[in-house]
């Protein structure tokens, strides 16, 4: 044997309840190992560089040599140490020639009947000024995602805006045309909406629910703190009419669960708090959180004291959503659940989302955008639904934005989870969507430890809650 040498950028290790857990950065898997597996572990990190002699110095005489050496092969094989040879790659290149769309996003009104203090959107305007789509835009939208992915069983359409309600005609005359048009070619068609909930109505919710839509609701907590920011055009707080739409919609709403989406923002981290108002008193099934640290009005950013209260307030709650998962229930922490998602499926990715790739977001117009944050921002748009995608350029951004070289990441043990971050958070704090989101870097590598931690606890004493909750979540598209 010659030198081996230890690549700790590809394995980290966790202690959960005297367990050591050791985490394969570039699989995103976890393992159990044991005290010789540790021990070996601790050798290749005292010293880097391995002789032969450092590991009989280390293990001659208490250790079988056929089990160490099998200990030693198998962390060769996963690539935590390597013996000098050529490095291997953890994934070839990038290179992107076609685009398989399952999503249009369709941003059908920047028009929106609130006032919303912190919102990130450039184009949004009152009812009255809003720019609508038209229908043959939204039309030549759904003829694209066929064009380009026509081997797909189905598709996802999202209505999005403003607020995409204020062009109700328009969503109703879309989802008639995309259900008989996908229907046609034997195809199935999942319908996404995300709402500010004022202009719903029985007989509205009763239609978004015959044609199975997924709902989104945006709500920021008890009346304090959603009125803080969520106003009418006129300044008035909307709870109110928030809680008792929800509650509505709720009572009614029987295709698909529906969800609470909360903005954190400067003065608004009550994360527990919240989620406990949001699940248990409006009924939500699940809530999941957006914090704020670029948004366009600075003064809405959180703080980096506040940005720490909140990781620590999600880990608060991530404990409670652990004990209860212990006993076989699903509190609906949304953040807690999707990283649930990434791990027990071993999920290792080389972009941050489907943007750009799976999914394009059309703004009123009809111009592609990344994705939905993007619409109406000063960001290049990659073509539009007449000309169809300007396809070289867009696989460029996507194919330099998933090169980690000299970007910091490579080394990185969440690259695989994170993969840079948003490029919509990094294009509003840098003005730069190449830039990974550096001002999470640390913060993110706190929380994913934290929900490895919860993983290995529940794998081990509650495997059935991957079964009964995880999987069904996952049919759903949540």
């Amino acid at each position: 044997m010659g030198y081996l040498h230890y690549q700790p950028q590809n394995a980290h290790r966790v202690a959960v309840d005297g367990r050591n857990l050791l985490f394969h950065v570039p699989t995103t898997s976890l393992f159990e190992i044991d005290r010789l597996d540790h021990d070996v572990l601790d050798l290749f990190a005292d010293r880097v560089r391995i002789s032969e002699q450092d590991v009989r110095d280390r293990f001659e005489g208490r250790v079988d040599p056929a089990t160490l050496t099998e200990r030693i092969r198998a962390l060769l094989d996963l690539d935590i140490v390597t013996d000098g040879g050529p490095a291997k790659a953890e994934r070839p290149p990038i290179h992107i020639e076609n685009f398989p769309l399952t999503t249009v996003v369709l941003n059908v009104n920047t028009g929106c009947n609130l006032s919303c203090t912190y919102c990130y959107k450039e184009d949004l305007d009152t009812p009255s000024k809003g720019r609508r789509m038209a229908l043959e835009t939204a039309k030549a939208s759904i003829e694209m995602l066929l064009k380009e992915s026509p081997y797909r069983d189905s598709y996802n359409v999202v209505f999005f805006g403003g607020e995409p309600l204020s062009n109700l005609p328009l969503i109703r005359e879309v989802v008639e045309f995309a259900e008989r048009s996908f229907g046609e070619l034997g195809k199935r068609v999942d319908f996404t909406l995300t709402t500010n909930a004022t202009l719903l109505t029985e007989e509205i919710v009763d239609w978004l629910n015959a044609h199975r839509f997924g709902l989104t609701v945006s709500m920021d907590g008890p009346k304090a703190l959603h009125d803080k920011n969520r106003k009418t055009v006129g300044g008035k707080g909307t709870y109110d009419v928030v809680a008792a739409k929800s509650r509505m919609l709720l009572e009614r709403y029987t295709s698909r669960p529906v969800g609470g989406r909360v903005t954190l923002t400067h003065g608004v981290t009550a994360v527990c708090e919240i989620w406990d108002h949001l699940k248990n008193d409006i009924g939500f099934h699940e809530v999941g959180f957006s914090p704020v640290t670029s948004g366009p009005i600075a003064p809405f950013n959180l703080t980096g004291d506040e940005l720490v209260t909140v990781f620590d307030e999600m880990k608060r709650l991530g404990r409670h959503y652990r004990d209860e998962a212990l006993q076989g229930r699903n509190i609906g922490f949304s953040n807690m659940h999707q990283l649930m998602s990434d791990l027990y499926e071993g999920r290792s990715k080389a972009l941050p989302c489907g943007a750009g790739l799976g999914m394009l977001a059309v703004d009123h117009e009809g111009g592609l955008n990344l994705c939905h944050r993007f619409t109406g921002s000063d960001m290049e748009t990659y073509g539009t639904v007449e000309s169809g995608i300007e396809k070289e350029r867009l696989a460029r951004f996507i194919e330099d934005r998933a090169d980690r070289t000299e970007k910091g990441c490579a080394t990185c043990r969440i690259r695989n989870i994170c993969a840079g971050g948003c490029y919509h958070e990094s294009y509003a704090h840098y003005s730069d969507p190449m830039k990974p989101t550096y001002h999470y870097c640390d913060l993110m590598r706190d929380w994913v430890d934290f929900g490895i931690e919860v993983y290995g606890d529940l794998i081990a004493k509650a495997p059935a809650f991957f079964t009964d909750h995880i999987m069904p979540r996952r049919a759903y598209g949540k």
